[in-house]
């Protein structure tokens, strides 16, 4: 769950540690400026497979971050319009960086040079609350469907994720036309022969989707919608308690289990643990030191997921994934944890296996 002032709320920060600025010497965007700015042809994704997300309002080379913690997929947050009434969608809602190969084309390019992909995210909480979000924002789900399918010609990806949360998702007539509109670019997709999956990233309890989740699955299905991934946000929960992170991951996806069984009378069990994803928030979340995410944590959460055959996982973001501020809550630059630079993304990254042949 999100609270004001969560760290997805900090769109606006432009504040590089001193350790991102060291990384962006080792490797930033010019490093990649001799890549190939057109999309290569897309490949589906793994069946399992990590994608940390991305800050990319910092400033920093998606590319070389990737490269430099090992990580193959990248989820990059966030999309969302300029102002609530547009139907255009922005990186982190600037207009000066649209939707083209102009904003981050080399980057994707590169890290799709090496066999991986990005998968953009709309939303999150910035937006969810300022009613940016584009499906809040947009009363067109053609328009919105566009954007989507803007996004798979123009950087040649395969899967988008929707992150809706805070006010957005309980947003009845953005829920309907987000779903349409996701519908709308799957026919697209199958008509023109593109992969095109769709995730939607969800606040959770520990023991699965709060009402207003089961709520939105359910309208994407009776909308027609294939969601692909489930994926829940395994921190924030502030509910008081003290947490063991990587129980509470396991349970709040036995929940979810349970209501995608629900929404899905007679589908296979196994099956619906492949359409699952979690997100980690490492070391010291919003809420504080009682929801703290520990290396011995990401092992047994890897270890699961693979026992379980989940699709996804993920944890928030990749430029925490350090240890430069011990003690910290909720940094938006570093874990709050003494940590080995990049641990999380190691620990995760073996997750990544198989040749994907959905969407």
């Amino acid at each position: 769950m999100r609270r004001p002032g969560s760290l997805r709320a900090l769109l606006s920060c432009t504040i590089v540690t001193a350790l991102s600025a060291g990384l962006s010497a080792l490797g930033g965007a010019g490093a990649f400026a001799a890549q190939p700015a057109h999309p290569r042809p897309a490949k589906p994704m793994p069946p399992h497979v990590a994608a940390p997300y991305f800050e990319t309002w910092t400033g920093e080379s998606p590319a070389a971050l990737a490269a430099q913690s090992g990580s193959k997929y990248l989820t990059m947050a966030f999309l969302q319009t300029a102002g609530a009434g547009s139907c255009t969608a922005y990186w982190n809602g600037r207009t000066t960086q649209p939707v083209s190969r102009a904003a981050f084309g080399a980057d994707i390019a590169a890290i799709q040079a090496r066999g991986g992909n990005v998968v953009p995210s709309f939303g999150g909480y910035s937006a969810d609350t300022t009613g940016t979000e584009l499906a809040d924002s947009c009363t067109s789900a053609d328009a919105i469907a566009e954007v989507y399918e803007d996004l798979v010609t123009t950087y040649g990806v395969t899967r988008i994720d929707l992150d809706i949360e805070a006010d957005s998702i309980n947003n009845a007539a953005g829920v309907d036309r987000r779903n349409k509109a996701v519908a709308k670019a799957e026919r697209w997709a199958l008509r023109t022969g593109h992969r095109l999956q769709f995730s939607y990233t969800l606040p959770t309890t520990t023991t699965g989707l709060a009402p207003s989740g089961v709520a939105l699955l359910r309208n994407a299905v009776d909308n027609g919608a294939r969601v692909d991934v489930v994926n829940i946000m395994t921190f924030d929960y502030w509910d008081g308690a003290t947490h063991d992170m990587a129980a509470d991951t396991e349970t709040a996806a036995a929940g979810l289990h349970g209501q995608l069984a629900a929404l899905h009378p007679g589908k296979d069990p196994a099956r619906l643990w492949h359409t699952i994803g979690v997100t980690e928030m490492p070391g010291i979340d919003d809420y504080g030191p009682e929801e703290t995410f520990t290396a011995e944590d990401a092992a047994e959460v890897e270890k699961w997921a693979v026992a379980k055959g989940i699709d996804t996982l993920s944890f928030w973001a990749l430029q925490r994934d350090n240890g430069g501020c011990v003690g910290t809550a909720g940094a938006n630059s570093c874990s709050g944890i003494a940590q080995d630079t990049w641990y999380f993304s190691h620990a995760f990254e073996p997750f990544t296996r198989g040749t994907g042949t959905r969407g």
